[in-house]
């Protein structure tokens, strides 16, 4: 048969260099696989070329017969189904991205809707800041934005009437609750409700950005990198736009016009929620290119996270009384935790998943563990000031998220690991990951909506 017969790795590197590149990976994806023999892995690789060679014969090129093979060889085994379903997406992104220019300019009218959502949200903070308290516009500040972000979105997508009827509910609903609850600025309730509220609504946000599709955990992840990105994106406009400011404002100076008493009342004001569109439009303007910023970012700050949660470790365990614990310590604990979860999301996220266990996927396993440990300190620590001083709705919360951290956490730590020693396939670290999340939105929910009546407004 040629070449289409060669033994495992035995093709020389050439024209179709590429095509041996994707051979071998889908050979390494397979030899993973404890159950099956090397004979049995060079049979499959075998029946592979020769359908490769067959579809070449077609007409079609390398990464298409590639393509197309491993799909009907899905149709005869399980593991090559596997391959195929996490390994396609990735390949029709090569197919349809060739000849595309990664800087190729937005249409126009995406620009004109990108450049209108951004001066309506712009706007309609700076009316809120005119026409009412600045308490009540921290209390709908998510109701304020988020709409505009979940238009884009929605629009971008072309979602159907009954994805645009799911996503304004949730708006009416805790626009309705959160100002008819009889609120005082000091209470506890107020503040959760504040910070929970944003939460329920970017899942609002996730569910435009599917496009509907809220059961892909596939599109999920693409959810989730979004997020990450968008925050990069946002913070680079937000230094960006410091700079540019800091140095308008110097100029101005000079010429003897202060512009510091409009910065607040003005310019941060129409500028600080127009830039969350604008980030958006850039994050989804860059999907063309399939390189990005992830894998660097989560190698950076995971080691550094790791070192900061094993002193934080070290401070909680030798605290003593965990009764006497500072409050601000847990909360400064949770904040650590949450990063924890991001960095997860963010390298699942990024990573290959048809790629083998490496020294950085062991790192985060230890990662993890750090922050189950940590976890399970500070969780401890708020039992024991709720047996001492009582239960009230900030320690609720704070317990509620500490539970959901402590499971989302250790599950991950048990497919991780299996990962690493070939037990589990690198999508059930993944689907883990997207199929928890909906639970956080839930629990936002409850906080924003059922705790203020439960505790009574306190």
């Amino acid at each position: 048969m040629g070449a289409a017969t060669a033994p495992a790795g035995a093709a020389s590197p050439g024209p179709h260099a590429a095509l041996e590149a994707q051979i071998d990976q889908w050979r390494g994806y397979v030899r993973r696989r404890e159950a099956i023999s090397a004979a049995d892995v060079d049979e499959m690789e075998d029946h592979l070329r020769e359908r490769v060679e067959d579809l070449r014969a077609t007409g079609l090129d390398d990464d298409e017969a590639f393509l197309v093979a491993v799909k009907r060889m899905g149709t005869l085994d399980d593991l090559s189904r596997e391959f195929a379903q996490e390994h396609s997406e990735r390949l029709w992104k090569q197919l349809v991205l060739v000849g595309q220019q990664p800087g190729r300019t937005r249409s126009w009218r995406e620009l004109a809707v990108v450049l209108g959502l951004a001066v309506a949200v712009g706007v309609t903070v700076k009316v809120a800041t005119v026409l009412l308290p600045w308490e009540t516009v921290g209390l709908n500040v998510g109701l304020l934005v988020l709409p505009f972000l979940t238009a884009y979105l929605a629009w971008k997508r072309q979602v159907t009437l009954r994805v645009v009827g799911a996503l304004v509910v949730p708006f009416v609903v805790l626009g309705v609750v959160l100002n008819v609850y009889p609120f005082a600025p000091t209470d506890a309730t107020f503040v959760l409700a504040a910070l929970a509220a944003p939460v329920t609504l970017w899942s609002v946000v996730g569910l435009a950005y599917v496009g509907g599709r809220w059961r892909s955990d596939a599109r999920r992840m693409d959810f989730v990198r979004f997020t990450g990105e968008l925050a990069v994106y946002y913070t680079l406009i937000a230094l960006g736009g410091a700079v540019l400011l800091g140095l308008t404002i110097g100029v101005f100076s000079l010429a003897g016009v202060d512009l510091e008493p409009y910065l607040d009342t003005w310019i941060l004001t129409l500028c600080v929620p127009a830039a969350l569109i604008v980030a958006a439009w850039l994050v989804e303007a860059k999907q063309n290119v399939v390189e990005n910023i992830a894998p660097v970012l989560t190698r950076v700050f995971t080691p550094l996270t790791l070192v900061m949660l094993l002193a934080a470790f070290v401070v909680l365990a030798t605290a003593g009384n965990l009764a006497a614990v500072d409050r601000e310590l847990l909360i400064l604990m949770d904040a650590i935790l949450v990063l924890v979860l991001c960095l997860l999301l963010y390298s699942v996220s990024a990573r290959d998943p048809l790629a083998p266990g490496s020294f950085f996927d062991g790192l985060l396993v230890v990662l993890v563990g750090a922050a189950l440990a940590v976890d399970a300190v500070a969780l401890t620590a708020m039992l024991t000031r709720i047996a001492e001083f009582g239960v009230s709705p900030n320690k609720a919360a704070a317990l509620g998220l500490n539970l959901l951290l402590l499971v989302h956490l250790a599950w991950s730590a048990v497919l991780a690991t299996a990962f690493l020693r070939g037990r589990r396939p690198f999508a059930d670290l993944v689907a883990w990951q997207t199929r928890f999340l909906p639970v956080y939105a839930v629990w936002a929910a409850v906080v924003a909506l059922v705790f203020p009546p439960v505790f009574g407004f306190a």
